[in-house]
Parts: C-alpha cells; structure tokens; sequence
C-alpha cells in the first residue's frame, strides 16, 4: 500500500496542520471537509488510514466508520472529537475503528497512533489481497472450456452456489470435482468462511471419523488433548467431502444426522455440538446403485442427491483440449524458465485421437511430462508417454529407424512392457530388443 492518510474534518486548518504534522513523518494526505467528500476520495485512492472528526457536516463520523469499512475493509479509522464521550468511544470501536480521540489530547498520541494504525492496515491489506486472490482463482470464469457438457455443468453449479443446497458431484477421476466444488463455495454467500476438503478414501474408518468429527482427550491412546473436527473447521463454511462413496456404513449414519440437524458428536464424548457447515460430496462411483444394492445408505444418498451435477468426461469434450493444453503449458513453462515452447498441431493431433482414462488430471501431468523432457521451441512428441505412440503419426515415411523405433513402441504397448513377449513377436532376440531400446531412447524417463 502507499500509505495515504484520509483527514475529515469540517474546519480546513484543522486539517491543514494535522496534513502538515503527518506529511513531516513522510506520510501522503488528502484532504476532506464533510463525509461525502472524504468517501468518494476514499473509493478513488489508495488510502490506509481515514482520521476523521465525529461531528461532521453531513454524518456522524462515528457512523461513517461502517460506511468506510464496508468500503474497503483493510482501511484503519481514528475517531478525533472536541468532546469525547464514553458512549460515543465504545460505539466507535464496536464499528470497526482503531482508535478514538478527543482533540487537545492527540499532539503526542497521533503520530505513535498512526505508526500502528499503519502497521495493522498493511497486514490487512495483505490478507484482503491474499483473499481476493483466492478468491478469483476459483471462479468460475477460471474454469476452461467451452464444450456444452461443461457449459451445462457450470450454469447449473452457479445456480446452486448462491443457495446453501446440498450437492452431488458426480464424474470420473479426474474430472475436476474439487474445482467446482471451490468454485461454489467461492461464488457462495459463505464465501469469506473456510472450504475444507477431505478425501474419503484416504484414511481408515477409524481415522475418517476423528478426522471428520475431532475428539475428547482421552478418547483412544495417543488422544493427549482435544482436537477439532474439519466439521468444526468449515464451520460457517464449506466441508467437501471427496470419494464419498468409499465411507463406510456407520459413519455415513454419522454424517447422516450432520445433513439433517447440523449437529454431531466427537469421539469420546458425550455432548452434542452444533455447527453451520454446507456439504458437497463428490464421486466416481454410481451411488445410486451403491444404495439400491445396500453398498451405500440410500437415506444418506438421498440427502445428498437434492442437487446433482455431472461432470463430463475429457473425451466428450475434445473441443476443450486445446485450450486446457496451452493453461497447462504456460503454466509448467513458467516453472521450469522454459517460457519460448509451443503446442503444434502434431501433439494436439495426438491428443485429440486419445482416450483420456485420466481425464484432466492426466492431460495436466502429460504436459508436465512434455515441458521437462523438451528441448528447442516445440514439445517432443518422442517424449509423451508410451500409450500414446499408437495415435502418432509416422514423422517421415521413409525413415526405416523411425518406423523401427515407432513400431518397437507399439509392440511394447500391447505387451505392457513385457520385454520377453516383445522380442518373441518382433522375431528378434532379447539382446537386440535391449540395444535398440537403448539407441531409440525408448521408454526414458
């Protein structure tokens, strides 16, 4: 921040010599003489510190503070008064202001006053930025593509992100489950409370529940000292909670009773604790079928079913490809200084004809893959992964090593590696198998 100081005050020498005072400290100042006037340079400039007279042409100074930390809220506010009240004081701090004084005693207690009032407000401004930045990551414009299986998927996630619904993500691996599940909550009225994830299938039934609820102290050995929950985490916010499907039938009874009464109780206690929290759940299991079938409480199912959304898979929106290839390769290239590399039409060629099992996220490490073992201005095709050389196209149809070495690659695919069974349909021997594995450079890094 630049560190302007905003002076209210009806009475110009008044703010002359406080403007004078502030400026000697290398302080910048503006200037204003009614609370209209001080709001309007307050939205325009980068100001860190408003110090303004209670008794206003136009406002109460005191009530102004709302108005100016709605504004922009990292701004610190000093009340100055010629006759202070106590009321008046306390109400002042209640609002949001740093501190309130009467005028005659501020000549010593201005300048250490606005040191501090300076030193908070840059910290302020920090997190405000950190926040917003955060913020805008996961938006939903930050989402890529432009297919209509995600477009649908989008209008529907910002539909229910401005309510606190329930909602079912439901999508293979890789998909981009999270990512909607952030930007809901980031576009959502919780907005400036905790998204807290947790993936179901990474811990034990034992350790989900602790996890999931926190515990008491002497719950269970190695249990030292309370701990909170992620329920308790999140609360006011978001708890998203990945690879539903893979909880186990007890605790979804557990998690059944949080949907219903936002209530729960930890491990090792007996009180009931209340929470404000919304759920999102995700999976890449038919849960439907899961509950007909007894796998999967179909109550639970239900309850978390109000409002589900599907997210398509990569290869039924090919169109995006491109798009989301050129993100991930500015982003790897600025990591690894390697900014001059670029997409041809050869590798989305590629990309276009593949399946994609892995959907985004093995888009995503591909590239990374490609950043780091490419040299010059373009991505290597030798160097994607093996599964890929079946939907590359010969480089140059009369280059017998090529054809040897691309050949060499798809009997090594089919055989899944198996360098045995590869030399026994090449008709080769094993020996020869390895030297020209090693003199193609096939299967490097």
């Amino acid at each position: 921040m630049n560190g302007i100081v905003l002076i209210i005050d009806d009475e110009k020498k008044i703010c002359s010599l406080l403007s004078r005072i502030i400026e000697l400290e290398g302080f910048k100042t503006l200037q204003a003489n009614t609370g209209k006037e001080g709001l309007k340079l307050l939205k325009n400039n980068d100001v860190s510190i408003v110090i303004s007279d209670v008794k206003l042409p136009d406002v109460n100074g005191v009530a102004m503070v709302k108005d100016i930390k709605l504004l922009k809220p990292f701004v610190e506010v000093i009340n100055l008064t010629a006759y202070g009240t106590i009321a008046d004081g306390v109400l002042a701090i209640k609002n949001g202001a740093f501190d309130y004084l009467v005028k005659g005693d501020d000549n010593d207690k201005i300048i250490p006053l606005l040191y501090r009032a300076m030193d908070k407000a840059n910290i302020q401004y920090r997190i405000f930025e950190l926040e917003d930045k955060v913020g805008k990551k996961h938006h939903f414009s930050t989402i890529i593509g432009q297919s209509k299986a995600l477009k649908e998927a989008i209008d529907l996630a910002k539909r229910v992100s401005k309510t606190d619904t329930t909602v079912l993500l439901l999508g293979e691996t890789g998909t981009g489950k999270e990512v909607f599940a952030q930007s809901i909550h980031y576009e959502s009225p919780r907005s400036a409370k905790p998204f807290v994830a947790l993936n179901c299938s990474g811990f034990s039934p034992e350790l989900l529940e602790s996890e999931l609820f926190g515990y008491k102290a002497g719950a269970f050995t190695g249990a030292n000292k309370d701990k909170k929950g992620l329920l308790e985490e999140a609360n006011g916010g978001t708890l998203f909670l990945d690879e539903i499907g893979e909880m186990n039938l007890d605790l979804q009874a557990k998690l059944l009773r949080v949907l219903e009464n936002q209530s729960f109780i930890k491990v090792g206690d007996t009180l009931t604790q209340q929470v404000n929290v919304r759920i999102i759940a995700a999976t890449n299991k038919d849960l439907k079928a899961d509950a007909a079938s007894g796998r999967f409480r179909s109550d639970l199912y239900y309850r978390l079913s109000v409002f589900t959304i599907t997210l398509p898979p990569l290869r039924d929106r090919k169109q995006d490809i491109p798009a989301l290839a050129e993100h991930y390769l500015n982003e790897f290239s600025i990591k690894v200084n390697h900014t001059d590399l670029k997409l041809d039409e050869k590798i989305l060629s590629i990309f276009q004809k593949y399946n994609w099992k892995g959907n985004i996220r093995e888009l995503k490490n591909v590239i990374e893959r490609l950043v780091i073992l490419s040299d010059g201005d373009h991505l290597n095709v030798s160097a994607l992964p093996q599964e890929f050389f079946e939907f590359a196209p010969l480089e140059n149809n009369f280059n017998l090593q090529q054809v040897e070495k691309q050949h060499i690659q798809k009997v090594l695919l089919h055989t899944k590696g198996n360098k045995a069974e590869t030399s026994r349909l090449l008709g080769i021997g094993l020996t020869t198998l390895y030297r020209k594995i090693e003199e193609y450079g096939i299967g490097e890094a």
